[in-house]
């Protein structure tokens, strides 16, 4: 692996409802012909482990899906148990809603990594990006214990040795309203 990097999962964070795009499963959004869900699974290399934290399973058919270890916690919570759950020491976490990441955005995250850094997050406009970030999936044991405070996923990243990626205007969008699925051209 490149820079400090060991065997590694995907893990796609689907925790959320869609309320605001009416319940619907942002991963399964079409953009220029492909599901988002599509587009991520490029992000994983063959034979790699992929799961995907989710409260809809059924969303999700072939897929290993897992709820959370801690439910209501939101997308710290979704982040702890895709460390928990996986078996590498590294894992890539991405947000089900984030059409235009590569697997190019991927290599940059891993070349960032060094022994001395627990996470490496991409930024986007100088501000961390914690749902496209490695960790290493020690963190989670450590991180379960202080769900119950809260703690917003940025906060924990600040607390540990971390390193960051800047990427291109446009990489880390998500689709959350329905001006993003407008301004994508998604369906």
């Amino acid at each position: 692996m490149m820079g400090g990097m060991d065997a590694v999962s995907l893990a796609i964070i689907a925790g959320g409802l869609g309320r605001r795009l009416g319940g619907r499963v942002k991963a399964h959004l079409e953009v220029e012909g492909e599901t988002v869900l599509t587009r991520l699974l490029r992000l994983a290399r063959p034979g790699e482990s992929v799961v995907v934290v989710t409260q809809r399973p059924d969303a999700f058919p072939g897929l290993r899906c897992v709820p959370d270890v801690e439910a209501g916690r939101g997308a710290p919570g979704g982040v702890v148990t895709a460390l928990l759950t996986v078996a590498t020491p590294w894992v890539l976490v991405v947000a089900s809603d984030m059409p235009a990441l590569e697997a190019r955005h991927r290599e940059l995250l891993e070349a960032a990594a060094r022994d001395d850094v627990e996470v490496v997050a991409a930024t986007r406009d100088g501000r961390l990006e914690p749902l496209f970030a490695l960790y290493r999936t020690n963190l989670g044991a450590r991180w379960r214990a202080t769900l119950k405070d809260e703690p917003s996923l940025r906060s924990l990243i600040s607390s540990v040795p971390h390193a960051t990626v800047a990427l291109e205007p446009g990489a880390l969008d998500s689709l959350n309203t329905p001006d993003d699925l407008a301004r994508h051209h998604a369906r």
